[in-house]
This record gives C-alpha cells, sequence and structure tokens, in this order.
C-alpha cells in the first residue's frame, strides 16, 4: 500500500483571487501589482507623479472644508478598489481608512487626498506581503493611536499590527466609538 498520490499537472499557484502569488525558494510573495496598475488605469492615474506617503504629514480631514461636493458614486469605488488592495497593502490602510469617513459628502479636499493616495500606489506598485520560510514564530505587536484626532468629534483612531517571526499576519485599523475624557487635575 503507497501513501502518495499524483498531483495534478497545473503547475505551481501564481494567481490566486486576484492575488499574484510568487514562490521562492526562501518564501512566498504576495502581491496586487497587476490589480494595482488596472486601477490606475480605471482612475485615469497611470501617468500621475508617484509621492513617497499615503497622506501629507499633519493632514487632518474634516467633513466640512469649504470646497465644492464631488461625484459620490466615483468616490465610493475610489474607496472600495482601495480597501481590496488593503488584502496585500497594508501600508497605506490609515490614509483609507481616513478618507472612507466622508463617502456620504465628499469635498473636493477629500478628492485631492485620494488622487495622493492613487499618487502612492503608483510609485510602490512591487509592494506587497513576504513570507519567509524559517522557524522563528515569536508573536509580536505594534499598536499606536492618534489620540483625540479627528477635529470633527475628537476621537481617537487606533491602529495595529501583528506579526508572526518576520511575516505580518494580521492588521486592524478602528475609529473609536466613544471619547476618553482625562481624569487629571491641575
Amino acid at each position: 500500500m503507497t501513501s502518495e498520490f499524483e498531483m495534478s499537472m497545473l503547475g505551481e499557484l501564481s494567481f490566486f483571487l486576484g492575488l499574484q502569488v510568487s514562490q521562492l525558494e526562501n518564501g512566498i510573495f504576495i502581491s496586487q501589482t497587476k490589480y494595482a496598475k488596472d486601477m490606475l488605469k480605471r482612475f485615469q492615474m497611470a501617468e500621475c507623479n508617484a509621492v513617497s506617503t499615503p497622506m501629507a504629514t499633519g493632514c487632518k480631514l474634516s467633513k466640512v472644508d469649504d470646497t465644492p461636493t464631488i461625484d459620490q458614486t466615483m468616490y465610493r469605488s475610489m474607496i472600495g478598489s482601495f480597501l481590496y488592495l488593503t488584502a496585500t497593502r497594508p501600508d497605506f490602510m490609515q490614509a483609507v481608512c481616513m478618507v472612507s469617513r466622508f463617502q456620504s459628502a465628499p469635498e473636493r479636499f477629500h478628492f485631492i487626498t485620494i488622487q495622493r493616495i492613487l499618487k502612492y500606489i503608483k510609485g510602490t506598485l512591487d509592494f506587497g506581503l513576504w513570507y519567509p520560510r524559517n522557524d522563528n514564530f515569536t508573536l509580536l505587536a505594534y499598536i499606536d493611536v492618534d489620540w483625540a484626532g479627528c477635529v470633527d468629534d475628537r476621537k481617537s483612531t487606533n491602529g495595529a499590527t501583528f506579526f508572526l517571526g518576520d511575516s505580518l499576519v494580521a492588521w486592524h485599523n478602528k475609529k473609536q466609538d466613544c471619547i476618553s475624557l482625562s481624569t487629571a487635575k491641575e
């Protein structure tokens, strides 16, 4: 009796549900380069200049910016595209969460911020998730909070990333439901 079975001749996994999978000897790399390029073309940003960060330093978005409103349908479509891309690109998830708050009444300034995210994607097309082959199973977590970062309601946003060894395995970003008040007295 043999315990072996014959595999089909389909070959190595290279694409799965829009994800590009590169199986290398020292690990696996998962990306969405083709999807990102197609998204840039769809939103007419394929020829834009790249930027090094998804949002400008110190950028604070507000519900009312006194700029003209824009098409909600296009804005929401861009947000949806970003959310799908964050499956392999947690590097700009915070920016996506920030701009997604304004889907009900997006204004020109919000759209300019979305264009910056697209410019960032243009410069980082080959980013993705790297899972090296090793035996390091140390669990690490990094957490950050922007303490009352929302200018509209003073609520905080927190984010966390979780690594198993050198591999990112989970990430989280959430605007808090309530406001924390200090109990310190002067």
